[in-house]
Formats: structure tokens, C-alpha cells, sequence
């Protein structure tokens, strides 16, 4: 008895050691406006971290549907030593992974990472945020972690923002109490509200309130390109990131404010509950619950004559944007072809049918442009044409307003890197850019025929091994360090160039065959050989 009691003792002493080596931070403290908070000090990494920070009053009572209050001072010390509760959402996305405490209509906190010697001041700042359509993401997931890129001199944060009806529901009733007349686009002022937090507090971290870079991945992107737009947060920042996506007609355009108080008054009628007293009285639950059943897919952004006060072309074309560097692109396969072929095969007969169908008057000129000739050439196309359609000629007409209405350098990429395999063969790629239960049951996808939609962003952030359901190899890894390098030198500089990369130039106003960085395992710039398909679609599409 005794020498097994000796046994136990011995086995909880190395298992306690065990954890002990694990656990390599120590507390450290920053004085921010509201108070003092503590976060830990990791000694491997040589970073300071705080997560789960207040930058706004909870908006939960009479707050929900409001712009983002001030948050309120404290004493003593707040710990901020894990992430806060990410933004009520359902599980849109099955392979979106979490490390956010739970899901809260409290949810305003954000996440700073400081590579920061003691009393270092001064170092440029990225603030990013999250993809997901509006109706899903959080600052909390793995592949947006900050440590890698703060490691190479940038203080990273990451930005919780409400999501769909929390977010973005507008109403008569809600426009007629707030103080500019407008309603919804409350994730987006969320996003605001932290960068007026930055503005305020990212000293303390030793970041440069001079030199904050935005950037994010879809939704993410979209918000980049409306902080950019909007007279709110124009003068707060000094570069922009977008990865595939701009708030531009097809993609998450804002709506004109009657619209979206049209929209939201029928919902709230539909659920039976038409006035603001009533909708404020739901619990969360009752409030998710009737959005679940609606079936939407979140809540348009509106042109509330407050965030966005026109559109982003007319916005850019007034030169009214911020006046900053932009560094842009999208993947080279952001969905399948099979997206527009809607289930029919890839073969000649379908394929005009359905260019017939989508563009009955200019049909011709489609079909020159995405050709049709074998099976895989015309899976080619449809992938273009799809992916162009979805996401692609958006960002491309952020990049061509910009370029054409500012003096700042624009440079744009393509990222083409496939992903290898995954590692478990019972799993399947979701749509936000991770991995889901394969359906026994689902029709074999085909082979991808370039980088698909959000698969770039462990790439860019240098977070390959933080995601580890694809056999990541040595030339992955090689990417990575091009794409976070790229990222950092235009982070730290407003220009991507430096030691060790490809040369990247910028856009010229006038190029009709602009320079394109192809980011994969060897990376170059080449020519635009394709843009007669964004400018054919910038005349379908009215912008």
C-alpha cells in the first residue's frame, strides 16, 4: 500500500511538472483609458497577450439595436487572459473552430498580441477582421492568431463585431430613436468603435496609432473596403488589406435605408412582433430562434447617410475614401464551376445553355471570354465565371476605383497555392475554410482547380501549423512565409517589397494589363491577362 501511495505521489508530481512546462507566461499589465487589464507574457514567444477586451458596452438591454457605447471605467484590474464570448450565431459553417468563452449578445471584446520591449513605442499595428458573411466568425479562430505576425515587429489585433439580426436588422422605429435618423450596419460600427479604440488605447501596447493597417478575409474584406468608404473611419487608418470581397454590387452591397426598414419591418411582423418594445423584450433565444426560423441569411448594410453615405463606387469616384495604400487580390478558385452550372454536367450543350440563361442579350461575348471547347476547359470557365460572379469582380472593382481615384499604390495578387490533402480521410473542405463530416451520402466533389474561397488565410497569417487538418509540406510552408512577408513589409511600410520576396509592382491608373502578384510556391508577377472579364461584368452589373 504504501509503495503504491509513493507511486501516485510521483505520478501527480510529474504530471503537475508536465503542466508546468506548458504554462510558460507570466502576468504582465497595460494601462489602458478605462482601466488597468492583465494578460500573460509568453516567454517562447517573447509576446504580451490580452484577449477578451472590452472596447464597448455590452449591447444587451435597451443597447441592442444601438450604435456601440462607450465602455465604462473600472477599478483594480481587469484580466483579460482568454477571449470573450464571440458574436450569437448558429453553426453556419460546421468548420469554423472556436476559441471564444461561449456565445453572447455580449460580445464587443477584441485581442491585442505585442511583440513590445519594455517601453517601446512606435510599431506599426494590424487590426483584422474576421470572415463569415455577416452571420458567423470570431476573433478568436486559430488561423486569425496574431502570434506569427507579431512576431516579425506588428502589434496584431483582432475584432469581435455583432453578427447578423443582432448586427445588421434595421427598422422604422429603430431609425426614427437613434440620433442620425438611420438603423442596422451595427456590426459595422462595431468594427468603427474598435479602431476608435486603437486610436485611444494601442500606445500602451507599444503600437502606433499613426500606422494601423486594416485587413480581413470575405466578410472581413468587405468590411475593409466599407472603413475605407466611410467618413467614421477614413482618417483612422493608414493602409488596407482586402482578401477576396468589396461592398460592391453582386457581393453584400449596402441597400438604400427604406429598403432595409422595409425588410426588417415585414420580418418583425411576419414573427409577431412589429414594434422595437416588443423585439427589445425577447430574450437571445427568442431572438435567434425567430431568426432561425426565418431562414434568412443575415441583413443587408445600408446606406444610412451616417456609416456609408453613398455607395463605394460613388464614394470612390468622389475621391471621398480613404486616401491610403491598398494591397488586395482573391483566390484562383474561390467556388466550384459547379456553382453555376447549377447540377448540370460540364459539357458543351449545358454550358451555353446556362451563359444563355445568366446573360440572354450578350451571351456571345460571355462565351468569348470564359471559353467553351473540352470538358476541363469548360470547367475552367465555369469556375472563373462562377467565382468571378461570387466574389472575384468585386474586389477587382475596389482595386480598379482605387487605383483610378487616388495617388496611393494599389497592388493586387492572385493566390493560386492548392491545399494538399487532408490528413483525415472522413473528413471533407467546408465552405469557410475548414474541414466538416463527410457525407457518405454527397456527390464526390471534384478535384480543385485552383485556391479556393478563404483557404488563403493561415497562409497570409502565417498560421499553417496552428491548422492542422491538411498534410501541410515544405512548399506550403514556403507560401506562407512569401504571402506573411508580402503582409508585414506593407503592414510596417504601406509597400510589400523587401529582402527576400518577389518584386511586386503597383498599379498604374492607366494599365489596362495591370501587374498581378501569383502568390504559390514560386511566386512572380505577371500581366493581367483576364480583365476584359471584370470589365464586361462592371457593365453588366451597372457600377
Amino acid at each position: 500500500m504504501k509503495k503504491l501511495t509513493l507511486l501516485m505521489g510521483w505520478l501527480c508530481l510529474i504530471s503537475a511538472t508536465t503542466m508546468a512546462q506548458k504554462n510558460n507566461s507570466f502576468p504582465v499589465q497595460a494601462k489602458t483609458e478605462n482601466g488597468t487589464i492583465e494578460g500573460n507574457y509568453d516567454v517562447t514567444t517573447s509576446l504580451s497577450m490580452y484577449f477578451g477586451i472590452p472596447f464597448a458596452k455590452p449591447p444587451v438591454g435597451d443597447l441592442r439595436w444601438k450604435a456601440p457605447q462607450p465602455v465604462d471605467n473600472w477599478s483594480g484590474v481587469k484580466q483579460t487572459k482568454k477571449f470573450g464570448p464571440r458574436a450569437v450565431q448558429a453553426a453556419v459553417f460546421g468548420d469554423m473552430n472556436f476559441r471564444s468563452d461561449g456565445i453572447s449578445e455580449d460580445c464587443l471584446y477584441l485581442n491585442v498580441w505585442s511583440p513590445a520591449k519594455a517601453k517601446e513605442t512606435g510599431l506599426p499595428v494590424l487590426v483584422y477582421f474576421y470572415g463569415g458573411g455577416f452571420v458567423a466568425g470570431d476573433g478568436s479562430e486559430p488561423r486569425y492568431d496574431g502570434a506569427s505576425m507579431a512576431k516579425k515587429g506588428i502589434v496584431v489585433v483582432t475584432v469581435n463585431y455583432r453578427l447578423a439580426i443582432f448586427g445588421f436588422f434595421a427598422h422604422p422605429e429603430l431609425s426614427a430613436e437613434s440620433p442620425y435618423k438611420g438603423s442596422g450596419n451595427y456590426g459595422l460600427l462595431d468594427q468603427n468603435a474598435a479602431l476608435k479604440w486603437v486610436q485611444k488605447n494601442i500606445a500602451a501596447f507599444g503600437g502606433d496609432p499613426k500606422k494601423v493597417t486594416i485587413a480581413g478575409e470575405s466578410a472581413g474584406s468587405i468590411s475593409v473596403s466599407a472603413q475605407m468608404a466611410s467618413p467614421l473611419s477614413k482618417n483612422l487608418i493608414a493602409g488596407a488589406i482586402g482578401e477576396s470581397g468589396a461592398a460592391i454590387n453582386p457581393t453584400l452591397a449596402p441597400v438604400p435605408l427604406a429598403e432595409a426598414e422595409k425588410t426588417g419591418l415585414e420580418f418583425a411582423q411576419k414573427a409577431g412582433y412589429p414594434t422595437l418594445k416588443e423585439l427589445r423584450a425577447l430574450s437571445t433565444k427568442e431572438v435567434y430562434e425567430i431568426y432561425q426560423a426565418s431562414r434568412r441569411f443575415g441583413f443587408p448594410t445600408v446606406i444610412d447617410g451616417y456609416f456609408y453615405p453613398k455607395t463605394i463606387p460613388q464614394i470612390f469616384n468622389a475621391k471621398e475614401q480613404a486616401m491610403v495604400p491598398l494591397l488586395l487580390g482573391w483566390n484562383s478558385a474561390e467556388i466550384p464551376g459547379m456553382a453555376f452550372m447549377q447540377g448540370k454536367p460540364y459539357n458543351e450543350e449545358s454550358y451555353v445553355a446556362k451563359v444563355k440563361e445568366a446573360y440572354p442579350d450578350t451571351h456571345s461575348e460571355v462565351l468569348k471570354l470564359y471559353p467553351h471547347g473540352s470538358e476541363k476547359e469548360i470547367e475552367l470557365s465555369a469556375t472563373a465565371l462562377a467565382s468571378d460572379r461570387f466574389i472575384s469582380y468585386s474586389t477587382w472593382k475596389w482595386f480598379d476605383l482605387h487605383r483610378k481615384n487616388s495617388n496611393q499604390p494599389v497592388y493586387r495578387y492572385l493566390f493560386s497555392r492548392v491545399r494538399p490533402p487532408l490528413r483525415d480521410q472522413t473528413l471533407a473542405s467546408g465552405l469557410a475554410g475548414g474541414t466538416v463530416k463527410k457525407d457518405e451520402n454527397a456527390p464526390k466533389m471534384p478535384e480543385p482547380v485552383g485556391a479556393s474561397h478563404a483557404s488563403e488565410i493561415e497562409y497570409c497569417m502565417g498560421n499553417l501549423y496552428l491548422v492542422d487538418d491538411y498534410a501541410w509540406t515544405p512548399d506550403d510552408f514556403k507560401v506562407s512565409e512569401t504571402m506573411e512577408n508580402f503582409f508585414a513589409n506593407f503592414i510596417k511600410t504601406g509597400n510589400p517589397n523587401g529582402e527576400g520576396v518577389p518584386n511586386w509592382p503597383a498599379a498604374e491608373a492607366k494599365d489596362t494589363t495591370p501587374p498581378v502578384m501569383i502568390i504559390d510556391v514560386e511566386s512572380k508577377a505577371v500581366d493581367a491577362k483576364d480583365d476584359a472579364r471584370y470589365v464586361f461584368l462592371d457593365k453588366a452589373y451597372k457600377n
